[in-house]
C-alpha cells in the first residue's frame, strides 16, 4: 500500500497531546490536521481512543549476525522490535567477526537490507589497532563508532591508553563507550573467585561489576572527550555516581557529551537477582535499589538524555550456567515502550516525556535524518498504543528467538497496536507484514 489514513488519533508529539489525523504517502507523513477523513488512502485506520507516538529509535541493540545466529538473527530481533513498536535499531560491533574493518560494516548493512523488518545502522568497532578504518567510517551513513572501554560479551576492549587518545583526538563522529574500569573489575572478580567459590549466587554480580568499576571509566571517558573535543555518547549509565558527569542546564543540540539509560536498569534493581538469577545478568549490572530511583530522577530532569534497551539475546539453556559460565545479557526489545508506558500507569513519566526520550531526543541526539517526530515531510515512523489493554508476557507471545524474556508472567497495562515503518504498516494487532523491509538510516553531519 502506498498510503494510510489514521483517523481520530491522540498525538503524542513535541511535549504536547492532540486529537488529529494523519495522512502518509509513499512512506512520508504528508499531512495532518483535525479533519482528514474525506481523503482516500490504500489503508484507514480508526484510531479512536488510541495514543499515536512516533517510532521508538532503539540506539543499543545487540542481535547476534553474523556468527551468533543460533541466539538471534537480525530477522527475528527486528520482527521482535516491530511488535514493540520499535521502529529504528543500532546494533553493535560484537558480532563474530567484530564489525572491525569496512567491508565486515558493510556485510551487516546487507543483510540487513534483506531481512530486517525495521529501519536500521550498525556502529562500526574500535579495536587496539584498527583506527585506519575507524576513520574511513561515513557519519551520514553511519550511527557512530563503538570503544569498549570495558569488557563484555566478545573481545573488543580496548584498554591501550595511546589507542583510546588517538581514537577520540581524531574520530570526527560520535563515539559511544561503555565504561566499566577493567582493573577493577579484574581484582573483583579474583576477590568474589576466592571468597565465594565456583557456582556463586548471580545477587553477586553488582559487587563484581561495582559503582566505582563504572564510575571510573565513565569519567575516563568524559575527561578524554573534553580533551578533545569528541562527540561522547555514554552508554546504560547505572549508578547515581555517574551522573555527576552530565549536564542538564544547556539543550541537548549544544552537549557534546551525553548519556543513555536502559529499561532494565530503571525496571530491576539488586533483589531481583534472588528470583531472576542469571536471567537479569547484564554489563554494566543491575545495581541496588536506591540506583534506578536517582536514574530515573536524572532522566526527568535531563542529565540522562534517551532510553535504550541493549537488547542482548542468549540461549535459556546458556543462562542456565553456573554464574561465573554464564553470558551476560538479556532480550528486551519487544517490550521498551510498554515498560516506560507503565512508569506514565504510576504516575512516574508523562506520555510526552516517554515520546522524547525513546525518539525525540534519540534522532536529535544521533542526528537522525527525518525521523523522531511526527512531522509533515518526515519519514512515517508510527506507532498506535491501547492504554486501556492488559497483556501478560508469555512465551508463546514472544518473537525473539530466544524464545525467552525476565519479564515472563508481567502483566502490562498497555498494547502495542499497530507499527508503521517508513511508511509500510508492519504490524497489526498480532500480524506481520514483512512485504517491505526497513530502511538504512541517514544522519545529517
Amino acid at each position: 500500500m502506498n498510503s494510510i489514513l489514521i483517523l481520530n488519533a491522540k498525538i503524542v508529539n513535541e511535549g504536547k497531546i492532540t486529537q488529529a489525523d494523519v495522512l502518509v504517502k509513499d512512506g512520508i507523513i504528508e499531512q495532518i490536521g483535525a479533519n482528514l477523513s474525506g481523503l482516500s488512502a490504500d489503508k484507514i485506520i480508526d484510531a479512536a481512543g488510541k495514543y499515536l507516538f512516533p517510532g521508538v529509535i532503539d540506539d543499543q541493540v545487540h542481535f547476534r549476525e553474523p556468527g551468533l545466529t543460533y541466539k538471534a538473527t537480525i530477522q527475528t530481533e527486528s520482527r521482535a522490535a516491530v511488535a514493540g513498536g520499535v521502529t529504528s535499531f543500532m546494533e553493535m560491533p560484537n558480532t563474530i567477526p567484530n564489525a572491525l574493518t569496512q567491508p565486515l560494516l558493510e556485510d551487516k548493512y546487507q543483510i540487513a537490507a534483506r531481512t530486517s523488518l525495521a529501519n536500521y545502522s550498525f556502529y562500526m568497532g574500535a579495536s587496539n589497532n584498527n583506527l585506519d578504518e575507524v576513520l574511513k567510517t561515513n557519519p551520514k551513513t553511519v550511527c557512530g563508532v563503538k570503544i569498549f572501554m570495558g569488557s563484555s560479551t566478545g573481545n573488543m576492549l580496548v584498554d591501550d591508553g595511546k589507542a583510546l587518545e588517538d581514537l577520540f583526538s581524531k574520530t570526527k563522529m560520535l563515539i559511544a563507550t561503555h565504561c566499566e574500569d577493567e582493573v577493577t573489575v579484574r581484582e573483583n572478580t579474583l576477590k568474589y573467585q576466592e571468597h565465594a567459590g565456583l557456582t556463586p549466587h548471580a545477587r553477586i554480580h553488582p559487587l563484581v561489576r561495582d559503582e566505582k568499576a563504572c564510575y571510573e571509566s565513565s569519567s575516563w571517558a568524559v575527561y578524554l572527550a573534553k580533551k578533545f573535543g569528541t562527540r561522547l555518547h555514554i552508554l546504560h549509565i547505572s549508578t547515581a555516581e555517574e551522573l555527576s558527569l552530565f549536564r542538564n542546564d544547556i539543550p541537548l543540540k549544544d552537549k557534546k557529551i551525553t548519556a543513555e539509560v536502559c529499561v532494565h536498569h530503571l525496571w530491576f534493581d539488586a533483589s531481583h537477582y534472588e528470583t531472576l538469577g542469571n536471567q537479569i545478568k547484564c554489563n554494566p549490572a543491575i545495581k541496588a535499589d536506591g540506583h534506578k530511583q536517582k536514574l530515573l530522577e536524572a532522566l526527568l530532569d535531563d542529565r540522562l538524555d534517551v532510553i535504550a534497551t541493549d537488547h542482548a539475546p542468549h540461549t535459556w539453556a546458556e543462562k542456565q550456567n553456573s554464574y561465573w559460565s554464564a553470558p551476560s545479557g538479556l532480550p528486551l526489545v519487544q517490550h521498551p515502550l510498554q515498560m516506560m508506558l507503565e512508569f506514565y500507569q504510576q504516575g512516574k513519566m508523562s506520555l510526552e516525556k516517554i515520546a522524547e526520550k525513546m525518539s525525540h531526543a534519540v534522532a536529535d541526539c544521533f542526528q537522525i535524518e527525518k525521523r523522531g517526530y511526527i512531522r509533515e515531510g518526515y519519514w512515517a515512523d508510527l506507532v498506535l498504543v491501547d492504554l486501556q489493554a492488559e497483556v501478560i508476557v508469555r512465551r508463546d507471545t514472544l518473537h525473539y528467538k530466544c524464545q525467552w524474556s525476565p519479564l515472563l508472567g508481567e502483566k502490562l497495562y498497555s498494547k502495542i497496536t499497530h507499527t508503521i515503518v517508513s511508511g509500510h504498516l508492519a504490524y497489526e494487532e498480532g500480524i506481520f507484514d514483512e512485504s517491505q523491509k526497513g530502511q538504512r538510516m541517514s544522519f545529517e553531519r
